[in-house]
């Protein structure tokens, strides 16, 4: 794999990301997989999933995992439904965690990533605590599969983020940073952020959006990758002063509207490759 390799979220059934076929009539060489329904996390499935990456000469560089139940309406619903937060849901979700990390190890891949939903603020409070050792948890099922685990950014500040992954004192944690996110929840300027926790970023989404008019209150708008408030020469600039070198991986999440979306994920795709010509001359 070469230094920025383009990349796109995709998806095997259903669900969040585009079909594989996308990426390869766009000829985007690299893909994040949104992990698939547990009836067809199979080793059978494994082997024909493998199968078809290598006819398409595509490389999966990172499983997501997701959750029933999960909406992403606003912020407060976020905060009530998403990752491994809600204590009603969690031991649950925590074990779908494991058995996605499961199929990833079926499917040669080293990273699993999820969002792992608001932290409480309070760092002394018992449900911090417990969302510490729910990771630690993750993280340990992980090293048993030689993985990482990704913290998509988003929820938190950068600040905070920092103080998590400290506290949490597993060597194999790190971050998927999305500068849309920073945006979309309010969290905080994206380049800003990036420079502050660079040193645990291990994957990235390629995103844009604009800001709400009351960050942290309701949601910016995500818009197609060059037309919102993330600047992205900017963006590459400070990933290649903060020494990344992995897939520059485009999400843009409009199911309902697939030939859009894959005219603005060929658009992405060309405008990052520019800039990665322009910046380190590849």
């Amino acid at each position: 794999m070469s230094d920025w390799d383009i990349g796109v979220f995709a998806s095997i059934d259903a669900g969040l990301g585009v079909k594989l076929e996308v990426a390869s009539d766009l000829q985007i060489p690299t893909i994040q997989l949104h992990a698939p329904h547990r009836s067809t996390r199979t080793a059978e499935q494994a082997e024909k999933f493998i199968a078809k990456l290598e006819a398409l000469n595509i490389q999966l560089t990172a499983v997501f995992g997701g959750f029933d139940g999960e909406s992403y309406a606003d912020i407060p619903t976020v905060e009530r439904t998403v990752g491994l937060v809600p204590i009603e849901t969690r031991a649950a979700r925590l074990q779908e965690m494991r058995e996605i990390s499961d199929f990833a190890r079926l499917l040669g891949c080293e990273v699993v990533a999820l969002h792992l939903g608001f932290v409480p603020h309070d760092t002394n409070s018992a449900s911090y605590q417990e969302i510490i050792e729910v990771t630690r948890q993750l993280c340990d099922h992980a090293t048993r599969n030689d993985q990482s685990v990704h913290l998509e950014t988003g929820q938190e500040t950068a600040d905070g983020l920092l103080a998590f992954l400290t506290n949490v004192q597993r060597n194999n944690l790190f971050i998927n940073f999305d500068p849309a996110n920073m945006i979309l929840y309010g969290t905080g300027e994206p380049i800003e952020a990036l420079k502050k926790v660079g040193k645990y970023v291990r994957s990235v989404h390629c995103k844009d959006a604009t800001w709400s008019d009351q960050p942290g209150v309701t949601w910016g708008r995500e818009v197609a990758l060059g037309e919102g408030q993330v600047n992205f020469e900017a963006y590459l600039t400070t990933l290649r002063e903060i020494g990344y070198r992995g897939p520059l991986t485009i999400e843009r999440e409009i199911p309902q509207e697939p030939e859009r979306q894959k005219t603005e994920i060929g658009n992405a795709s060309r405008l990052l490759t520019d800039l990665r010509k322009k910046i380190i001359g590849k």
